[in-house]
Parts: structure tokens; sequence; C-alpha cells
């Protein structure tokens, strides 16, 4: 995909969605931090579901611990890997706690020596908390960016690492967000919905429809 390509492909996705966010619901660095944790495996909708109650109860690292795990494995019990997630929540608030005053940090390196916290769930937090101009790929954005051409690549590393290199510099903060709510729900795995694409005209997946049919990625 050329630069102008490019530039014109988040020209449009920015017109759809001139203030992309997250679809999680949080409060703060520290529950948006733990939501993003309890996300793996499940759904945005899932997850709020599940931390409407916990928040409710711990909105903060001290609060959290004091639930302790049994109490938070009663609040997202809805969700898959509960238990282990109970136990890595507790676990990172107690080390928030003991390294950082109780404050999720704005570190890449801090942030992955949390438990349950790896390289996707840092750059969500760095982006939608502190403003970095990071890129979480997911299932979601390694689709999309393969499947138009945007930034092919075979592993997510690699898909995230060529998007820093082409997306320009003014979209970077709001690309993340742009490419997850596209390929959550044009850019579909099995039923992309291509009449509906905004940014169609640019993109180069061969097996395009025409009305939303059941073309596979």
């Amino acid at each position: 995909m050329t630069p102008a390509a490019i530039e014109a492909l988040f020209v449009a996705l920015q017109a759809q969605r001139p203030d992309p966010k997250t679809e999680l619901d949080y409060t703060n660095p520290y529950t948006l931090l733990v939501a993003v944790v309890l996300s793996a495996q499940a759904t945005d909708v899932g997850v709020n579901k599940a931390t409407k109650g916990l928040f409710a109860k711990a909105d903060t690292p001290a609060q959290m611990v004091a639930l302790g795990v049994a109490g938070v494995e009663a609040e997202i019990r809805s969700l898959g890997l509960f238990r282990n997630k109970a136990k890595n929540v507790v676990a990172l608030s107690q080390l928030l706690l003991d390294e950082h005053g109780g404050q999720v940090p704005d570190d890449r390196a801090a942030l992955e020596r949390l438990p349950g916290v790896g390289r996707k769930t840092a750059n969500v937090v760095l982006n939608e908390a502190f403003g970095e101009p990071t890129i979480a790929v997911d299932t979601h954005i390694f689709r999309v960016a393969n499947r138009t051409g945007l930034a092919p690549g075979k592993t997510p590393d690699a898909v995230e690492k060529r998007l820093l290199e082409v997306v320009p510099e003014a979209f970077k903060r709001g690309a993340h967000h742009w490419l997850i709510l596209h390929g959550r729900y044009v850019c579909k795995a099995r039923k992309p919905d291509c009449p509906a694409c905004v940014i169609r005209a640019h993109c180069a997946y061969a097996q395009m429809t025409e009305d939303g049919g059941a073309a596979k990625s």
C-alpha cells in the first residue's frame, strides 16, 4: 500500500470515528489496566459486565488486595480463565503498591513486569491512559492489517513493527482504536461487510464481497 493510500485510509477512518476510544469501561488507569488484563480471551461486553460489580467494590490496588483472590473470583466468574485472572489481578495490585506507590507506571518495562501483563496489554494502557502512540495488535488488527495490505506480517509483533513504520505520525495515537473497531464491526473474520467499508477503495483484499457474504480471510 502506498503512503498516499495509507494516508487516505486513515483520513477515512478518522472521519468515521473522530474520537476513537476503547469500549472497555474504566474510571482511571488502574481500572483500565485490570479491565485489559481480564479481556484476554473475552469480549469487551463480557468484561464490562464482570467489572461493573468488581469496580464497585475495588477500584484501587489497595482495595483489590483487600478483596482478595476469592473476592475477585466471585465477581469475574463469568469470564474464561477467571481463577488465573483473579490471581494476576491481586498480584499485580500488590506489586503496584510495593513498587509504584499504588500508581500505574507509564513505562513499558515496568508494566510488562506486572503479572498477567504482556506487550499487547502494555500497549493498550500506554495508548489509552497515557496518550502514547502505541499500537496493540490483537486478532482484529492482525486481520485488518494483513487483509487490506496495510501492514502484512506473519506474527502480531511483525504487524506491530510494520504499522509503526507506515502509519503517519498524525494518526498513530488513534490507529489502534480505528483498526480494532473496524475489524470488530466491519472487516469481520467470516463475513466482512465490504459494502459498508469506508476504506474499501484502498483495500487489497482479493475476496472482497459485494453483499457482506461469507468470504473468509
